[in-house]
């Protein structure tokens, strides 16, 4: 696997941000385990509904708090309001980490029975995670979009699509790659640039469809390192696809896909469902090709970059700041901050710029 170290990331071996670690209907009666970061995690919904992500392993005698052979565990007897008791002995642990209950010892907790305990949030069908390597909170909200909210589009069901040994960078790259969209999915831009505000990441590109000859326009962005998400206008059709991905180890990532539709219909039939379930199969295929190009290339270490080919350096001096110190990420925003666009290709026309409202408005 290759490592952010061999890529120059910087200090840190995983990135800072919001991450995907779960789809939300993954969170029933049972704590799931989980691992990411390197590290593992058990996480599970209290009884109020919220879902909690600790350190998976008891400091009591290290069992993993979602092993699943113990009476407690297939009796689905774990939780207790937002607590959760280890399978092995019983020892209790509150969201915050700390242990609330010895079920056979009345006297003070020891000071070291506590577990890491992590900020998460549900939105978008999915649990997310902050995750930072210098443990401070939140520097930007978790993704959201508003069409979620909205009666007329239709919910994404997420493809699991697994782990797969590729650095995120490679992953990212896609992001500048202006040339890849012809070979690659049969629809060459004819307008592209990128933009960098901070955090975020955008794209803006369109052109034909060769396969289906229909004008397909996307903007699409990164919010941190670890989600994308487009906004994408093919024919007479409008939806947001998101792509996400997690480290698991370094050089190592899960991956998560859904395309949310817009129905036109303020009560969709159970046709338009179908037909966004399709769409969503289409824009799985698409992905399909990226995915099987990163599984069998050699790391990019270096990009024999050509200037028509987009702007690949600016874009991982981007990635960068989600891996070095606090201190360090301004001066990462001061050069690559700005519009960008790529010899050879036409600037983004002016209804393009409606997409730049969708962007506004998360």
């Amino acid at each position: 696997m290759a490592t952010g170290t061999e890529y120059g990331l910087g200090s840190h071996q995983f990135p800072r941000g919001w991450f995907v670690i779960a789809e939300a209907s993954e969170l029933q009666a049972k704590p799931l385990a989980l691992k990411y970061f390197a590290k593992d995690f058990a996480l599970y919904r209290g009884e109020s509904g919220k879902p909690v992500l600790l350190d998976a392993h008891c400091p009591h005698m290290q069992c993993h708090l979602a092993a699943d052979s113990a009476i407690i565990a297939r009796e689905g007897a774990q939780i207790e309001g937002d607590s959760i008791r280890c399978p092995y002995h019983g020892w209790r642990f509150a969201a915050d980490g700390s242990c609330d209950d010895i079920p056979y010892f009345d006297g003070p907790k020891p000071r070291s029975a506590k577990l890491e305990s992590y900020l998460v949030e549900e939105r978008l069908g999915c649990i997310w995670m902050w995750h930072d390597p210098e443990g401070k909170g939140p520097d930007f909200p978790v993704p959201n979009l508003p069409h979620w909210q909205n009666k007329s589009w239709i919910k994404w069901q997420l493809d699991h699509l697994g782990e797969l040994d590729v650095h995120p960078q490679e992953i990212i790259d896609n992001m500048a790659d202006a040339r890849h969209l012809g070979p690659t999915h049969g629809a060459p831009c004819e307008y592209f640039e990128n933009e960098f505000m901070d955090h975020i990441y955008i794209q803006r590109q369109g052109g034909l469809h060769q396969e289906y000859q229909a004008m397909l326009r996307t903007t699409t962005w990164y919010e941190g390192p670890g989600i994308l998400l487009s906004h994408q206008i093919f024919g007479d059709i409008e939806s947001v696809e998101m792509i996400a991905n997690t480290p698991v180890d370094d050089g190592r990532v899960k991956l998560w896909h859904g395309l949310m539709v817009n129905s036109g219909k303020e009560n969709p039939t159970s046709a338009d469902v179908d037909q966004a379930r399709e769409l969503q199969a289409g824009a799985l295929a698409s992905l399909a090709a990226d995915f099987g190009i990163w599984k069998h290339k050699k790391p990019a270490f270096r990009v024999l970059q050509l200037k028509t080919d987009g702007p690949f350096s600016l874009g991982r001096k981007w990635y960068t700041q989600f891996y070095v110190p606090r201190e360090a990420v301004i001066a990462v925003h001061t050069m690559v901050n700005g519009v960008h666009g790529v010899v050879g290709l036409a600037e983004p026309p002016p209804e393009s710029l409606l997409h730049r409202q969708v962007l506004a408005d998360t």
